[in-house]
């Protein structure tokens, strides 16, 4: 949607990026209006469908009347499963009452910046990055500060690069992984190492259990001088029950806790009994989603690299392929949207990233194998007649 350009709205909101990825997915649903059929590997949604024991368990709750407010922390039993799987799955103690449950993790990271930053504190983060976490950041008057990550590096940090960042207004490095947009996990070394830099990291674990070489880590293994963001979107497919939380430091809750009160009152409560189905009764569903998901980033790697895509270490988390398209071209929103008209293939360009992510493009594995493998076989024949149409301007030029 174009945007009008009005001096009385406010400036925190007109310096705001949009997101790419949901402008290219906005695009093609207009085309979808028009008829056209589009493969849609732009947008990190998984396409199965809810399991079944969370369905259940919302609609039960609805039917015995849990639909009013909660306490603003979450119910204790969701908070005391959260605390308890944690311990199962990283071996380190979290006590309840450091869990913020929320709508989402979106509203988590809101609130974990507005009670962590005052204005002019800068965050160190990753470039390329999750699109919108320097909106967050910036929204309460943060300062992101961006730390460039290398295709050749795995798009690791590197720790002497964080070093040089670090100001006396640094107050936290923000940590992803396994990462979004590129699907690559931090080492267990590289996150002992970035523990003991900062006064406070900050971990988005959302992609925690769609590791399929490798294993995660949680930055509550190496400090306790940290917060972790995590929620039941990705892994359990719950993305449009919305259903979050954060884990922070004791001296943290309280503030968390009271902005939740002003804007946000408590999460779902009904959402809130499906999240303990799901951590109590839903491993079966996620190795299954995990098993596919695992076959068909193969299928997608192997396609891209056929195609002359460069992707030098493969990704190994998540549901994301980031592939080098340098060589085809250097703007890569334009490219995005020229694959969308010509090919039918809704792909998110590098740039929605970050600086650094510019010349590659990210494709989502979150959809059935044979729309990837159409989607894949569309790219070929676009990527072939670019190529040829290039060659024939340069044979007439």
């Amino acid at each position: 949607m174009k945007e009008t350009a009005c001096s009385d709205v406010s400036g925190r909101t007109r310096s705001m990026t949009s997101f790419i990825v949901m402008d290219v997915l906005e695009k093609a649903c207009d085309m979808e209006c028009k008829g056209d059929h589009i493969v849609h590997l732009e947008v990190g949604e998984p396409d199965f469908d809810t399991p079944d024991c969370v369905k259940d368990a919302a609609c039960q709750a609805i039917r015995d009347g849990f639909t009013h407010y909660t306490h603003s922390l979450g119910i204790l039993e969701l908070r005391e499963a959260i605390a308890r799987n944690f311990g199962d799955t990283y071996g380190v103690a979290v006590h309840p009452d450091q869990i913020v449950v929320t709508s989402g993790t979106s509203p988590a990271m809101f609130m974990l910046f507005a009670a962590l930053l005052d204005p002019g504190d800068e965050v160190i983060l990753s470039d390329p990055h999750y699109a919108c976490y320097p909106n967050f950041i910036e929204f309460v008057d943060g300062v992101p500060v961006r730390v460039p990550v290398e295709e050749a590096d795995a798009f690791q940090f590197r720790i002497e690069a964080i070093r040089e960042k670090l100001t006396p207004r640094t107050k936290a490095v923000f940590i992803n992984s396994p990462s979004n947009p590129t699907g690559n996990l931090l080492s267990e070394e590289r996150m002992r190492q970035i523990a003991d830099l900062s006064p406070y990291i900050v971990s988005d674990e959302i992609y925690h259990g769609l590791v399929y070489a490798g294993k995660e880590h949680s930055i509550l293994e190496f400090t306790d001088h940290a917060f972790v963001l995590n929620g039941f979107s990705k892994l359990y497919a719950m993305t449009g029950l919305r259903l979050g939380y954060v884990i922070a430091p004791r001296e943290f809750i309280r503030p968390i806790q009271k902005i939740h009160q002003n804007f946000f009152i408590s999460a779902n409560a009904m959402v809130q009994k499906a999240g303990i189905a799901a951590l109590r009764y839903a491993a079966e569903d996620v190795r299954r989603m995990k098993a596919i998901y695992d076959e068909r980033r193969r299928f997608m790697i192997r396609r891209l690299r056929e195609m002359g895509l460069g992707i030098t270490v493969e990704p190994t988390g998540a549901f994301y392929v980031f592939a080098n398209a340098k060589h085809i071209s250097m703007d890569s929103y334009a490219l995005a949207f020229d694959i969308l008209e010509k090919a039918r293939v809704g792909v998110a360009p590098g740039i929605d990233f970050g600086r650094n992510g510019e010349g590659y493009l990210r494709f989502s594995y979150a959809n059935s194998l044979e729309n990837i493998a159409e989607g894949m076989n569309r790219l070929e024949a676009y990527l072939a007649r670019r190529a040829a149409e290039g060659q024939s301007g340069r044979s007439h030029g």
